[in-house]
């Protein structure tokens, strides 16, 4: 990738991007840089795991900071709204066992930077939401690491992935326009 960084910390610094995630760039570096499952493991998780602590404690400012522009405060209101009404019922019934599915299950949209988000909106614990996550990105890695050294093979993975990731985009969008018709609809019945 980054001939110029040591394989390391390319491995630790993409596993920080939400995109990557440590389930992704696990079987990146077993394939691709040629390391041992068992050493880039740790490092990639480490990765991973590492910005979810600063999420949990100050998105509510880079959310308050956000909300002094339109374009920002519509965009968090409906990904809000979303977000809340696809997850409500679930991590409301379920809570941490709701979150840790979700962070565990190794498609795109889904993971630590999102699971750290649900645990914002929904205002779980912060340790126990910590401890949640970081078990999710273990599970959601090891599931990969296991695919990767089963011989799979990784195309197929990914184009399974993709394609999850598109259906979860499409319902996301249909979810999205639904929640801005219902606001757009109280705001004419607040005028009325």
């Amino acid at each position: 990738m980054l001939d110029f960084m040591p394989d390391w910390f390319q491995i630790f610094f993409f596993s920080m991007i939400p995109w990557f995630e440590a389930r992704y760039m696990i079987p990146f570096a077993i394939r691709e840089m040629g390391w041992i499952w068992w050493q880039a493991f740790p490092i990639a998780v480490i990765g991973n795991i590492l910005p979810v602590p600063f999420v949990l404690l100050f998105f509510n400012i880079a959310e308050k900071y956000l909300r002094n522009f339109k374009f920002w405060a519509n965009l968090m209101d409906k990904m809000f709204a979303v977000t809340r009404k696809r997850a409500d019922a679930k991590i409301r019934r379920f809570e941490h066992l709701g979150l840790l599915i979700f962070v565990a299950f190794p498609v795109p949209f889904t993971g630590a930077w999102t699971g750290a988000l649900i645990a914002y909106l929904f205002n779980l614990k912060f340790t126990k939401s910590l401890i949640t996550i970081f078990v999710g990105v273990v599970l959601a890695a090891g599931l990969m690491t296991a695919i990767t050294l089963s011989g799979v093979d990784l195309l197929l993975v990914y184009i399974g992935v993709i394609i999850s990731g598109i259906i979860m985009l499409v319902v996301f969008l249909r979810g999205l326009s639904i929640v801005s018709k219902d606001m757009e609809e109280a705001d004419s019945g607040r005028t009325d």
